[in-house]
């Protein structure tokens, strides 16, 4: 199998503005990205994804791989669908493009599931952890995820899910960890296909794969990730490098 790693990264961000070029220990944020990305040695080839000739250059002049994208996007997904389509590729994985901090270990994980997946069954695979404060279980930008006894998605929301309506039945709170891995089959399909009412309401594009019927595998993980949504985020990200 050929695996490669795009990192979508849009110049524009709602919370903070700019975000993947902002300096991080003398480096931008993008650019530590995209070189940790390289150094996990798992992937083929590594590609920045960007709407923004900033990033673009800023990615091409240190060395790396970067493409343009043609048109606008409302996903990840369709931005990282338009790049591949032309490309000699089976796996493709998502990477965040502000979480510079990367684990090999949980991105080992997701590709493992398509090394086992013989009878490709498998359409995405993702991660998930398990969250136990009450405050977490209850923040809309935390999203939570359910499965069935095999670990595929049943369904992925901002709000809480399971509703806790009886108490002490065992359920545990799993919060989704944006790292994707597609066939590249799968993303092109998602490329192609409208946003349904479920994807509209939430807001997550996950969703759209659901309502269309693809298969999620989830692989539960202890490895968060530290992303950078906000300038508190990133001021405790510079203490980390």
């Amino acid at each position: 199998m050929k695996i490669i790693a795009v990192i979508p990264a849009r110049y524009a961000s709602t919370r903070f503005h700019a975000k993947l070029m902002q300096d991080l220990g003398g480096k931008t944020v993008i650019l530590r990205t995209y070189q940790a990305a390289v150094n996990t040695n798992l992937f083929d080839d590594v590609f920045v994804v960007t709407d923004s000739s900033l990033i673009f250059d800023e990615i091409v002049a240190h060395g790396g791989k970067a493409i343009m994208s043609i048109k606008e996007h409302e996903s990840g997904s369709d931005r990282i669908a338009e790049a591949v389509e032309n490309l000699d590729v089976d796996i493709v994985i998502n990477v965040q493009g502000d979480e510079p901090f990367i684990n090999a270990e949980p991105l080992k994980e997701v590709i493992e599931v398509f090394k086992n997946d013989l009878d490709k069954k498998v359409d995405l695979a993702s991660l998930m952890y398990e969250i136990k404060d009450e405050e977490e279980i209850n923040n809309p930008n935390n999203v939570k995820v359910v499965v069935n006894q095999n670990n595929f998605a049943l369904y992925f929301s901002r709000s809480v899910i399971p509703y806790p309506r009886e108490q002490n039945v065992g359920v545990r709170y799993m919060k989704h960890i944006g790292v994707y891995a597609f066939r590249k089959q799968a993303l092109l399909d998602f490329y192609h296909l409208p946003m349904k009412s479920l994807e509209a309401s939430e807001k997550l594009e996950q969703l759209r794969y659901l309502e269309f019927g693809k298969q999620i595998k989830m692989v539960e993980t202890t490895h968060a990730g530290i992303g950078i949504d906000t300038k508190e985020d990133l001021d405790k990200a510079r203490k980390i490098v």
